[in-house]
């Protein structure tokens, strides 16, 4: 295979080249951003890009790019404004998708990491929501509207060029040792937010089940969309319980307002959507992924037992994880210069 891989210095980038690394099948790996990577590479190539990935098209052919994983799509309102979040989920996408389907492009797949978040949460919600089901209010918030957006591109594109493989996978909240999203921030917080008078279900997918994910749909032809999420459900309350955190309670009314201030002191961070999440939950129906042979390693209750258990051994050993940070002259050193000797295995 020859891999290209969209936002390499996310975690999700970072984290993904590195297991592509590992495959002996997989030739080549390029990987897009408009930043340094932030994780040691070996023998992924970096290609500084704008947003938009405008540049993606000449990679493609230049390189000849048989498999797309496009991983950077923002899916927490806080890191982006509204405009910044179109210009790279849409705007990203849609470059991605003409290079993937211009004539004669080398590209026979493109694998979208994507969110729960196109379902919402909302009151009216249904208990279980499968692929085939749409959410029940429109989007409340521009990344919602965003992501929306993104899978109906990649609907039409799927339909218009048929030989080549789409893969949507929909990912449930993510909790893990190395992750920072705004559930797993609140978590680690002495005290850890609740809106008054609502305990929600809430289900999880942990971070390794998240990168088998999407090397399975890179190694395997199973074009479609799919959830991916733990098995089972939990109520917020006993999330907190086993993470060992008291609750501290906030209005049910002006919610997002009544946070503000915490944010501006960045005391707290919880984007409108995630308080919607917390108010009233949201499960998604995993069996599909699993009948097209994925095997997950944890449950929901699994992933919250080892982010708690990561928890505990952080406030013990603290973090000795060194700093990564990427200096191109050094890894062309590395990679290309003659003075280096190479294994002869």
């Amino acid at each position: 295979m020859r891999v290209l891989v969209t936002g390499l210095s996310t975690f999700w980038g970072g984290r993904l080249a590195q297991a592509l690394e590992a495959r002996s099948d997989v030739e080549v790996i390029v990987g897009l951003d408009t930043r340094d990577p932030r994780l040691p590479l070996e023998r992924t190539e970096f290609v500084r890009a704008d947003s938009s990935y405008s540049i993606l098209a000449r990679i493609v052919r230049a390189a000849q790019i048989d498999t797309v994983l496009h991983t950077h799509l923002i899916v927490d309102s806080t890191q982006a404004s509204g405009r910044a979040a179109h210009e790279i989920n849409v705007i990203g996408t849609m470059n991605l998708l003409a290079a993937a389907g211009s004539a004669g492009s080398p590209v026979r797949k493109v694998v979208v990491k994507s969110s729960a978040l196109v379902y919402g949460s909302n009151y009216r919600d249904p208990y279980m929501f499968r692929e085939d089901m749409s959410r029940t209010r429109a989007p409340h918030t521009n990344v919602e509207r965003t992501l929306v957006e993104v899978e109906a591109f990649l609907r039409d594109f799927a339909e218009d060029n048929p030989h080549v493989g789409v893969t949507l996978l929909r990912f449930a909240n993510v909790l893990g040792d190395e992750l920072d999203t705004p559930i797993a921030t609140a978590l680690r917080m002495p005290v850890v937010p609740e809106i008054l008078g609502f305990d929600p279900r809430v289900q999880f997918v942990h971070e390794d089940d998240v990168v088998g994910a999407l090397m399975y749909a890179t190694g395997h032809d199973i074009p479609g969309i799919y959830n991916v999420a733990g098995n089972g459900t939990m109520p917020w309350s006993e999330v907190c319980a086993i993470v060992g955190k008291r609750r501290f309670a906030l209005p049910p009314l002006l919610t997002n307002y009544a946070i503000e201030p915490l944010r501006m002191m960045r005391l707290l961070r919880l984007p409108p959507e995630t308080l919607m999440w917390l108010r009233h939950g949201r499960e998604i129906d995993n069996d599909r992924y699993k009948k097209a042979g994925f095997n997950y390693k944890y449950t929901t209750s699994g992933t919250v037992e080892a982010f708690a258990r990561g928890l505990r051994l952080a406030k013990t050993v603290g973090d000795k994880n060194p700093t990564y940070r990427y200096q191109r002259e050094v890894e062309d050193f590395f990679r290309h210069s003659p003075a280096v000797i190479r294994s002869l295995d």
